[in-house]
């Protein structure tokens, strides 16, 4: 048997994430954050990531509060058009089959303090009746672990998956009154539903590679406009930076399918282990069932506010048309490398 046959079976992708803003008037002091780069985990890896921005201008990076790698420029000369252009390739592995796990497990001070702000309840739709029935449905299960899937078939069951019926900011209500709503909706029900039980459950941002029936969406936000004459400077912590060099050419490898997705959010759960040691189970209310290896995180937050993909604000009296496409492909022989920082 081969040194490799007992390795998880890894997938390996290569992602484009174009954004163009296209303005009717002249616009200048255009500051935007970004949020795209795929995270470095036990069961992700990053082989090369590089951003090129028409207007070309100097990148400022640094990781936030979460550990999520933030880009962001400043576009100061008057434009009408501003393109974002990130590709990256990734490979990932199966997530390991989570242990069984106790409730007693949650009060241990040892859980408590990884848990952090990740255990804080959200008082949105507060004592909706759906919501409390709900609540009853999921303290009905016999571990945490048990809850976690418990939430992860519940959603999916009493709520349809439907576009167009919830945007960026919708509260909580509006899934729970309609019956209806898109990944970022379900994923704010999970975060409401295990921390209501006591377990710390953070937001998780990336994409998921599917082709057959597999759902994945969540709105980008437009970028603000600024009224003529105010300014915002960048977020504290940005360091200059040389702009941004084209990567080297990817390794030899063979395309096996392309696919469009949109932006993908599920959930991370922390779990008290058996031995005494929390550990996260990340896991997919909108398809039923854990995280995997063709779901590709960027990072992760309290809730989406803290992990949007683009955001940005800017100075002149134009209106912004938006034009977002993100597309997978699935490619064979990639070379593993170890991760890069990009």
């Amino acid at each position: 048997m081969s040194e490799r046959a007992d390795k998880p079976q890894e997938m390996h992708f290569a992602i484009r994430y174009l954004t163009k803003y296209s303005y009717d008037a002249d616009v200048v002091d255009n500051i935007n954050t970004l949020r795209v780069k795929p995270a470095v985990n036990a069961r992700q890896r990053v082989d090369e990531f590089n951003v090129r921005l028409t207007p070309e201008v100097r990148l400022h990076r640094h990781d936030d509060y979460f550990g999520t790698e933030v880009v962001e420029f400043e576009v100061t000369r008057p434009h009408r058009e501003m393109t974002i252009d990130v590709r990256a390739r990734v490979s990932t592995q199966p997530q390991p089959e989570p242990a069984g796990t106790n409730w007693e497990g949650l009060s241990d001070p040892v859980y408590q303090a990884a848990a952090g702000e990740f255990l804080l309840p959200t008082d949105d739709a507060l004592g909706h009746p759906v919501l409390v029935g709900l609540y009853a449905a999921v303290s009905e299960a016999p571990t945490p672990l048990a809850a976690v899937m418990k939430v992860s078939d519940l959603i999916p069951e009493r709520f349809e998956y439907r576009t167009g019926v919830t945007y960026v900011d919708s509260p909580l209500s509006v899934l729970l009154d309609g019956g209806a709503g898109v990944c970022q909706d379900f994923a704010h029900l999970g975060l409401n539903l295990l921390r209501h039980q006591g377990i710390a459950a953070r937001y998780v941002s990336g994409y998921l590679y599917t082709t057959e029936g597999g759902r994945a969406a969540a709105a980008v936000p437009p970028t603000t406009i600024i009224d003529a004459g105010e300014r915002r400077a960048p977020g504290p912590g940005a360091t200059a930076a040389e702009p941004e060099r084209r990567a080297p050419a990817p390794p030899t490898s063979s395309a096996v399918e392309s696919v469009e997705v949109d932006t993908h959010a599920w959930i991370e759960a922390l779990l008290p282990g058996d031995d005494g040691e929390p550990f996260w189970v990340s896991f997919d209310p909108t398809n039923r069932g854990l995280a995997g290896e063709r779901h590709v995180k960027i990072g992760h937050g309290r809730n989406y506010a803290d992990v949007p993909p683009i955001k940005g604000i800017y100075r002149g009296d134009a209106n912004a048309v938006l034009e977002t496409r993100v597309t997978m492909t699935r490619v064979e022989g990639a070379d593993p490398v170890a991760a890069a920082r990009g």
